[in-house]
Order: structure tokens, then sequence, then C-alpha cells
């Protein structure tokens, strides 16, 4: 944990860390069990739920849907910076969902499954320090009005952000390192759904566009990560599986907050794949 520690001290954040074995169940952390708001990360949450639900029959993962230009959330990528009407199926909006982080993709699926049904699936699992509140859309609405006239500009302000509730887990979609793991773990278990809606979630899962996070801890053609990141301001995070080619399968979640205020810090996307690095090298000596 020191190494760990001193990483996150070295790229300017403090760090909450939670790395599994998926198979034999060896664990580490650090700050674990603390509540920190997930920003996008959730979309694990939302996307696990779809594919849950359609297991059990109840949504159709083939259906279309129709997009308007007018309905779309705030966001730089996927449906969200799109200025056209769009027809996907909900199998297709899980996916940009997750590889790009497309936020309206994104809630129309938060629309479809809602959030009572997100936060039953999660208790199912047994996570309970994982909720959502509230949907993309309304996420940013939070931020708009906290933020006040001044709008983005004033999001770099230290006095800004200490208003804004969507930096607060009391007040906003939350989790714990653990929670992030375990929910991993199950998904990669099959526990979540099991045949083939559990193999097309894992590909969902492994479509991520990102690599300078957790995967930048894993630089290896024959390793595969997957996972979810999450950015707001002063967070970065991200949650995924980390699969060797000798069968090891490593669940870890790292979630950062930055002192500085910075939009761009590449320190802080980097020590997230270094935190993670150390924690899963740490489980493949102990397994040895």
């Amino acid at each position: 944990m020191a190494r760990i520690r001193e990483a996150f001290a070295d790229a300017g954040v403090t760090g909450l860390l939670h790395a599994r074995d998926i198979d034999t169940g060896a664990e580490l952390g650090l700050g674990a069990d603390a509540l920190m708001s997930t920003a996008s990360v959730h979309k694990l949450c939302l996307v696990s739920t779809v594919f849950r639900e359609a297991a059990r029959g109840r949504i159709d993962l083939t259906r279309q849907v129709e997009v308007p230009a007018e309905q779309r959330t705030k966001g730089p990528t996927g449906l969200a910076a799109m200025l056209d009407p769009a027809r996907l199926s909900l199998r297709d909006l899980a996916a940009q969902s997750i590889a790009v982080s497309d936020n309206t993709a994104a809630d129309v699926l938060w629309d479809r499954v809602g959030l009572d049904a997100v936060n039953r699936t999660m208790a199912e699992l047994g996570l309970r320090n994982t909720r959502a509140v509230h949907t993309m859309r309304d996420l940013y609405a939070s931020m708009t009005a906290d933020a006040g006239a001044a709008g983005v500009a004033a999001l770099v302000e230290p006095a800004t952000l200490a208003r804004l509730r969507v930096l607060d887990p009391a007040h906003t979609n939350h989790s714990t390192a653990r929670d992030l793991t375990a929910l991993l773990a199950a998904v990669w278990r099959d526990e979540v759904c099991a045949g083939e809606h559990g193999r097309l979630l894992r590909r969902v899962l492994g479509l991520q566009a990102w690599s300078h996070r957790l995967a930048s801890g894993f630089p290896f053609d024959d390793v595969r990560v997957s996972g979810k990141t999450g950015t707001l301001p002063t967070l970065r995070h991200e949650a995924g599986v980390v699969e060797y080619p000798d069968g090891g399968r490593y669940a870890v979640a790292v979630l950062t907050r930055s002192a500085s205020t910075a939009i761009t810090l590449p320190a802080a996307d980097a020590v997230i794949g270094t935190a993670a690095r150390i924690a899963v090298d740490a489980l493949r000596a102990g397994a040895r």
C-alpha cells in the first residue's frame, strides 16, 4: 500500500483503490469502503442492469429506439455530440454508453429501465453502498445550477467546486471501490446474467475507447483491459477488469480526487494505471 500511496501523492491526488482476484477472492484495498461520487462509472451499474433485465425477458436488446435531435443530454461524445436524429437498438445504446461514455445513450437506457431497477439490481448483488439518484441529464442540470451565472468557466474555481452537489456522494450517484470490483467480478462470473447475455455484457464492457487511465498500466498486447471511466471536476476514476493470458482475472477500481482544479492533468490520469498495476502485481505475486 505504501507504493500506491506514494504514487497518488506524486500525482497530486487522493485515491481510493480496491483490487480482487476474480477466481480466488484474494483482495487488497486502500480506503476501499469510502463513498465516492461515481460520475460516469455508474454506467457500469446501468448497463449491467440492462443486460440482466434482458436475460429475465423484461426488455428486448434488439428493440430500436428513436433518439430525436432535440432530446440530447450534454456531453462531448457519441449521440450527445451529434446533431441529427438517430435510431439505435438498446444493445447498441449500451455499447455507446461504455465505448465513448455517451450521455445521451445512457439516458435513453435510464429512461427505459429506471433508477429503481438499477438500484434493485445492485441490492440483489449485495452492493449496499452503491446507489443511483439521478440520470446523466439530471447530473448535468445539478452541476449547471450549482455553477451559477458564470457557467462552465466557474468549474475551475475552488469556491464553485465547494458547492457542487455532484462531487458530494451524499447528493449524487455513488459507490465504493470495493462495491465496484464486486460488481465487475459478478459480471465475469456470470452472476449478473449468464450465457449469451453474460457474454454480450462482457463484450460491451470491453469496448471502451480510452486507454489513458487503467489500460495505461498494462501496455501488453496479450493483456485485455475492460473498463469504464468517470470524470467530473477534480474527479478521475476507472473501474475495470484486467485479464492475463495465463487465465488470471482481476477486478480493479481506482477513484481519485485531484488537489488541482485544472481540467487537463495527465499525471492524475496515468496514476490510475500505475496504482492498478501495483495492486494487480501484488495479487499475482501472492498467488505464486
